[in-house]
């Protein structure tokens, strides 16, 4: 098995090898895409690049390749968009969150200001823009209602929910347009691009939008159970902004007086360490984790169903593996 391709155990090796060969591909056409004459920039646009990262995206690109010419020109540089496009989120997130970490390392905001991360996140978005201005009208349409979902998305979580919306249905439709849509977008790109039946492009739209609700879900879990950097953020980094969650919300549906503390401290941002330490705690302890983690194993599960009218093989076996990966991190 391969650390490129999340550690899963592939039943194929000539897959296997066709995965790490298009990953490989995409490293490259990443670099070659944060590349620039000026030494400030390509050193800021290449700084997330180089901090690595799941690929997460450009690895379901590949997958969903499968279902056509898994060799056609345009499925590697799609995996480079979807990755530059998911980069430059992070840089415009940890301005938003003030997050100071974000791989381990210092973030781009931290490192240099807000602004330069800001018009960093902005850079790699003009770059994966011209690269598909070479896939076609359909992919820079499919790119255009994507974006319009993440900045929904990001409205969304920074004004909060309707007056008399559900906090919990909120939230969950923050996800799918925060992360759901991008991934929607790999699996869609993938399929396209290899030339796969239109049923079975949507069918890898759905999948994954599905698989990419449960993927943030059982990450925001991961980040409030982890006792060391697993996310790749200091534990807990949510709780500290005040940033809803999927458990922290339904925690504070509880009516039993005995959550009211907790409650009281999922209320506001938590600056002051000794109350994120106690918050950070009771929640670890809380049954909404047990409820949180349910959810997510329930968006994995719909979006394997979404796999059975797919042509049984390789590449269907590995994206059921997939779905499994997505929850297997929350224990």
């Amino acid at each position: 098995m391969s650390d490129a391709l999340l550690g899963l155990p592939l039943p194929d090796a000539g897959l296997e090898a066709h995965l790490v060969s298009g990953l490989e591909r995409v490293e490259d056409g990443l670099r070659d895409a944060v590349a620039s004459d000026d030494p400030f920039v390509a050193d800021a646009s290449r700084y997330l690049v180089d901090a690595g990262g799941k690929r997460f995206r450009p690895l379901l690109v590949l997958l969903a390749a499968q279902l056509g010419d898994a060799d056609a020109w345009g499925v590697v540089p799609a995996g480079v968009v979807v990755e530059l496009t998911h980069l430059a989120t992070l840089y415009h997130d940890d301005v938003m969150d003030e997050a100071a970490l974000r791989r381990g390392a210092p973030s781009a905001n931290s490192r240099w200001d807000n602004t330069i991360a800001i018009l960093t996140g902005d850079f790699l978005f003009a770059r994966s823009s011209r690269i598909l201005a070479d896939l076609g009208p359909e992919a820079v349409r499919i790119q255009a209602h994507t974006f319009e979902r993440l900045c929904k998305g990001q409205i969304r979580e920074t004004v909060g929910p309707r007056d008399g919306q559900d906090p919990v249905e909120h939230h969950l439709e923050v996800v799918a347009d925060k992360t759901g849509s991008l991934i929607a977008a790999s699996g869609r790109y993938g399929a396209l691009m290899a030339g796969a039946p239109p049923e079975h492009v949507e069918a890898m739209t759905q999948f994954g939008e599905r698989i990419g609700v449960a993927f943030q879900l059982a990450d925001d879990i991961v980040d409030i159970t982890s006792e060391s950097m697993q996310s790749g953020k200091t534990p807990g980094t949510d709780l500290r902004e005040g940033i809803p969650t999927l458990a922290g919300l339904i925690a504070l549906t509880s009516t039993d007086p005995i959550d009211d503390r907790l409650k009281y401290l999922l209320s506001r941002p938590l600056p002051d360490d000794a109350e994120h330490a106690e918050a950070l705690a009771l929640l670890r302890a809380h049954p909404a984790i047990d409820e949180a983690r349910k959810q997510a194993h329930a968006w994995s599960d719909s979006a394997r169903d979404l796999l059975e009218p797919l042509p049984a093989g390789a590449a269907r076996d590995v994206l059921a593996l997939l779905c499994d990966y997505v929850v297997s991190r929350t224990g």
